[in-house]
């Protein structure tokens, strides 16, 4: 039977709210460490440097608040007027983004469809398509900035888990996500980066 996914509607009326903050708040921690790390360490996204991760992270982030704020998601141009960013520049970025998309889903009217791409999609499974991939690049930032101790916390694990069936499909693999490996341990951490094709270490 397929997990339940979390009921508890967060302060704008979609439940989904609650759980990307806990992402946002999980993701920041790791901040500090990935501003003053080498730009070419390597990251679990195969082929992906740090500087690259924190790229694509803050696009991301600006899509995902546009999502919150206008119901839609265009697409995104480039991250800021550097012709290169360093990471310490993008890590600052990165961090307004993430109170910008915050403060633009808190302020949301309640439950509505967002257009992604010309799709209309419930606004609940795009927060929670934002809360998977800001968890999961959190993790990645962490292993490439030598947090390797920087668990998932097992409650955010678990309630993101129950999302994984309904936003990754195999269309999304390889472009997005690996293909699923066996975990490395037991938990719900564990298990959701091995899902996504993470191993988590010992």
């Amino acid at each position: 039977m397929a997990a339940a996914l979390p009921s508890a509607a967060g302060p704008a009326g979609v439940p989904e709210l609650a759980l990307l903050e806990r992402a946002v708040a999980y993701t920041r921690w790791v901040l500090p460490a990935t501003a003053g790390t080498d730009p070419t360490a390597a990251t679990p996204c195969r082929g992906w440097t740090l500087h690259d991760l924190l790229v694509h992270m803050t696009d991301s982030l600006a899509a995902l608040e546009e999502a919150g704020a206008r119901d839609q998601v265009e697409p995104s141009a480039a991250v800021t007027g550097y012709p290169r960013p360093s990471c310490p520049e993008l890590v600052g970025v990165l961090r307004d983004r993430a109170c910008g998309l915050l403060a633009a889903w808190t302020q949301r009217g309640g439950e509505a469809l967002v257009d992604v791409a010309g799709s209309p999609l419930r606004a609940g499974l795009v927060a929670a398509t934002g809360a998977l991939e800001v968890t999961v690049h959190g993790w990645d930032l962490a292993q490439a900035s030598g947090m390797a101790d920087h668990r998932i916390p097992e409650p955010l694990a678990e309630d993101l888990l129950a999302y994984v069936p309904l936003l990754v499909g195999p269309g999304d693999r390889p472009v997005r996500f690996a293909a699923p490996v066996a975990p490395e341990r037991p938990g719900a951490a564990a298990q959701l980066l091995a899902d996504l094709g993470r191993r988590e270490a010992r």
